[in-house]
């Protein structure tokens, strides 16, 4: 379960840059919007905090799973979502700048509720409890130097060669595809030894999780009457979740390789979803594109 250089040193090099372009599409209007209407982001943060274990639970009741795969399926749905998370909603033509709030807001929160549902399943699962707790420093650097600071100095960039900006996005999008289709290749080859076995294992409770995830933010979205782009938004941070807290949780806290599974697994099998999401959201943005140009010629003539 090791990680390669691809993605120990690669991918966060990566992930920064693609940051810095997701950045140079944004305004601090974005930003003002999310805060001045809060639907997206509190039905979004309600749901990743709270449903998505109530699920993964479920699951786990449903499919009789395995202790070892239970608890680390638990884990990974009481993860949040994470820098890829963001790309997606950007391929996706979603709400960027809500996505980024809910990857934030969701990861503060996490560190808290994350220890909470992990002793939980132990409890449930093994009958045995231990106490846990996600590093606060670490956690909260992690986030500035991948989230916060790279979207900075994409936004200030954007501010100060507003022409360079707006070339950036089908740059940015080009070069996050090719850093998603390398991460599958990298995740893959780095499970490839026992893919058939950890398919077997988690294969059908993590496709389950991630497809109840995407179908909630829909669904959730739709029923609390966000629109399209910020129902994108909130689907995307539930079905693409940030992998390595899992695994961080399970290796090095829980010293477990075989509660890792689920997180391994979904790290390889949540893009599928993305991209499918990535293709819904671009259609429904040009839909609402051509709708709104046809009114418009309509209201002129």
């Amino acid at each position: 379960m090791e990680s390669g250089p691809l993605i120990s040193i690669g991918l966060p090099v990566a992930l920064f840059i693609i940051m810095v372009g997701i950045g140079m599409t944004l305004t601090a209007k974005d930003f003002h919007q999310v805060t001045v209407r809060p639907g997206g982001l509190i039905v979004g943060t309600f749901a990743q905090i709270l449903l998505m274990p109530a699920i993964a639970i479920a699951l786990c009741w449903g499919l009789d799973l395995p202790p070892a795969i239970a608890v680390g399926l638990v884990i990974i749905a009481a993860c949040p979502g994470g820098t890829t998370s963001n790309l997606f909603t950007l391929m996706a033509r979603g709400n960027v700048a809500l996505s980024i709030v809910l990857t934030v807001s969701a990861s503060l929160v996490t560190i808290a509720s994350l220890p909470l549902f992990t002793n939980y399943a132990l409890q449930s699962y093994f009958g045995a409890e231990q106490t846990i707790t996600l590093p606060l420093a670490s956690t909260v650097a992690m986030l500035s130097t991948i989230v916060l600071l790279p979207v900075l100095v994409g936004m200030s960039l954007r501010a100060w060669k507003p022409q360079l900006a707006r070339r950036a996005e089908g740059i940015v999008s080009i070069f996050g595809g090719v850093v998603l289709l390398l991460l599958v290749v990298g995740l893959i080859w780095g499970i490839r030894d026992r893919i058939a076995d950890l398919m077997i294992q988690a294969g059908p409770s993590v496709i389950l999780l991630n497809l109840s995830g995407v179908l909630l933010g829909l669904l959730i979205s739709r029923i609390s009457g966000l629109p399209k782009r910020e129902g994108v938004a909130v689907a995307t941070e539930l079905g693409i979740k940030n992998s390595t807290i899992g695994m961080m949780v399970t290796l090095t806290l829980l010293h477990s390789s075989e509660m890792s599974v689920p997180s391994a697994v979904y790290g390889v099998l949540m893009f599928p979803s993305g991209v499918l999401l990535a293709f819904y959201g671009r259609r429904g943005t040009k839909k609402q594109t051509a709708a709104d140009a046809a009114g418009a010629g309509g209201q002129i003539g």
